[in-house]
């Protein structure tokens, strides 16, 4: 059902409460006339009764705790058995459908009389009571709901917030790898000073505090497809890359590069190339030549 539909129908409904109200209350108008009540009097007592009926019905409505709702439930049905019985006694006593209607009895036998005029006479009073516990469950519960949901997002922030996992950073292969050869001329090489990398420092401390996360499998996709070669095929390679190099030339970073091998094949290609160079360079002693 759309907007307007929803729109009809509740005028609807008050409309024909409405005229419901209208009949009740000159039903109850003239019991009240009977029991003693002046002009005045008279005039409000349906509101009194039928009134509180409606109060009673918004606050089942409203309040959502189960006791509070079934208190609001039985002052409703109280009251509409009460404004039913007023009204089926103000049907079967002619006397109260006069227009100048004064004291007059509500049943021929006395206990039924007394009984009558007892719930008359007490519906007001029971509106007070009822009527003022029913307003102050309603203004309780709309005071406490707001306060009662920020606290219980504060609460759930506060505690939510400390059990969040730390982000552990991942360091990728490339970094690593790179981490690793920093850490390696600093070791071979300590009186050169490279600028370090705080990317990598950053991945070597979160390295050291956080373990390292279970990877799995290498997929086939990252592998690399250059067959391996061997360490003749290796030193035979480096020869030929480097021989336009000078000693100096010759580290094991260099060398990693050009040839795209491990830091520990590296270091050893460096040791072995910089030995064939001392043996080369080495002057031959004097008496060889004579």
């Amino acid at each position: 059902m759309n907007r307007f539909g929803k729109a009809l129908l509740v005028l609807a409904l008050v409309a024909v409460v409405a005229m419901a109200f209208r009949v009740s209350w000159n039903a109850l108008r003239d019991v009240a006339t009977a029991v003693g009540a002046d002009t005045t009097g008279a005039t409000l007592y349906p509101f009194v009764v039928d009134g509180l009926m409606a109060l009673a019905l918004v606050a089942t409505l409203v309040l959502t705790d189960r006791a509070d709702k079934k208190f609001a439930l039985r002052v409703l049905a109280a009251y509409t058995v009460a404004s039913l019985v007023l009204n089926f006694v103000h049907g079967l006593v002619p006397e109260l459908h006069g227009r100048s209607v004064d004291w007059t009895r509500l049943a021929d036998w006395d206990p039924v009389n007394w009984l009558l005029v007892l719930l008359a006479t007490s519906l007001p009073v029971g509106s007070i009571y009822f009527g003022s516990d029913l307003v102050a469950k309603v203004l309780h519960h709309r005071s406490i709901d707001p306060a009662h949901t920020e606290e219980s997002t504060q609460t759930d922030t506060e505690r939510s917030t400390p059990d969040l996992p730390a982000p552990a950073l991942t360091p990728t292969p490339a970094l690593a790898e790179e981490a690793d050869v920093d850490r390696v001329e600093q070791a071979d090489s300590p009186t050169e000073t490279a600028p370090v990398d705080p990317v990598a420092v950053r991945v070597v401390a979160a390295d050291q505090l956080a373990p390292r996360r279970v990877t799995g499998r290498v997929p086939d996709a990252a592998r690399s497809t250059r067959p391996r070669r061997t360490a003749d095929e290796l030193m035979a390679e480096a020869r030929q890359v480097t021989e336009a190099w000078s000693v100096e030339q010759l580290t094991a970073e260099g060398i990693r590069k050009a040839l795209r091998t491990s830091p520990d094949k590296a270091r050893m290609l460096r040791d072995t190339l910089r030995a064939e160079r001392t043996t080369t360079a080495k002057p031959e002693p004097l008496g060889a030549a004579s």
